[in-house]
């Protein structure tokens, strides 16, 4: 656990900030007495949320940035010293995601979500380590995924983002242990936003409903209580903890419930393929 934090007061940026999770998260915050620097690359959808944050009486700065971008990540900087002179909660949210299988897609791609999902995390983490020693209480925030726990098919290339995202989350917390700053990984599981829409292509046979899922408000929320707690780690869904327990204890089971439900959506081909072997054998008897 790390520590405990009274919110109110407190400085927190918020990379991803202008949709979906990010931007209830701000909203929320703002409203607790957090003073927010909401950071993203729209700026209309900025503007637009530094007004009603601050229409709900709440402190809600922004700044256009984007996470992969070093000029971009030193701006940031910038303006959480000329705001607010320091930094005390970092919450890295920007993401982006894709589906569809590993052998049908351009290693383009994969460069393109680790690019944004984890060195974009990691570099802004780098550059605010400074502003951070000097904060209250500090603690930097990632939010990862359930597909961080446990792989997800047709969904390998977030998910591997998402798994380095919490072995450099876990390896960080005990190096910044003595500089007193927390290091938090959120998992939330399915979220109504516009996450599918938004991601760079889909290609899945099966797209996840993600209407099913928590409310970005819920995850919020969900959030902020696990900062105020200093919890190192947070599943926030009931399904998530327990997918999360069984890829741990049950690993065997986990890939044989995955591997039938691929194999299922791939029956035809895979009977089809296995015909043509049968097959063989009798054209090569004919050319001869």
């Amino acid at each position: 656990m790390g520590q405990r934090r009274r919110l109110a007061g407190m400085r927190m940026l918020i990379t991803g900030a202008s949709q979906g999770i990010g931007r209830e998260l701000a909203l929320a915050a703002a409203a607790r007495g957090v003073k927010v620097l909401a950071a993203a690359r729209n700026e209309e959808l900025l503007k637009e949320l530094s007004s009603q944050g601050r229409y709900l009486g709440g402190t809600l700065e922004w700044v256009q940035a984007d996470v992969t971008s070093a000029v971009d990540r030193q701006e940031m900087v910038d303006a959480a010293l000329r705001h607010f002179d320091g930094l005390d909660i970092l919450v890295n949210n920007a993401g982006i995601g894709a589906t569809g299988h590993f052998a049908d897609v351009s290693p383009e791609r994969m460069r393109k979500i680790f690019e944004v999902n984890f060195f974009g995390l990691t570099e802004t983490i780098r550059v605010f380590l400074p502003v951070l020693k000097k904060g209250t209480k500090p603690a930097i925030v990632n939010i990862s995924s359930i597909a961080g726990k446990r792989g997800i098919p047709a969904r390998s290339e977030y998910s591997a983002s998402k798994f380095a995202v919490q072995g450099f989350s876990e390896a960080l917390r005990a190096e910044l242990a003595k500089d007193g700053i927390d290091v938090l990984v959120v998992c939330p599981g399915l979220t109504q936003t516009n996450f599918s829409q938004n991601m760079i292509e889909q290609k899945a046979l099966v797209q996840m409903d993600h209407l099913r899922g928590m409310t970005a408000e819920q995850v919020a929320a969900k959030t902020l209580r696990a900062i105020e707690k200093g919890r190192n780690e947070s599943c926030l869904t009931f399904k998530g903890k327990l997918l999360a327990w069984v890829s741990r204890f049950l690993p065997r089971l986990a890939d044989l419930v995955v591997k039938r439900k691929v194999r299922s959506l791939f029956q035809a081909e895979i009977e089809a393929r296995g015909q043509a072997k049968l097959e063989m054998p009798k054209q090569d008897k004919k050319t001869v």
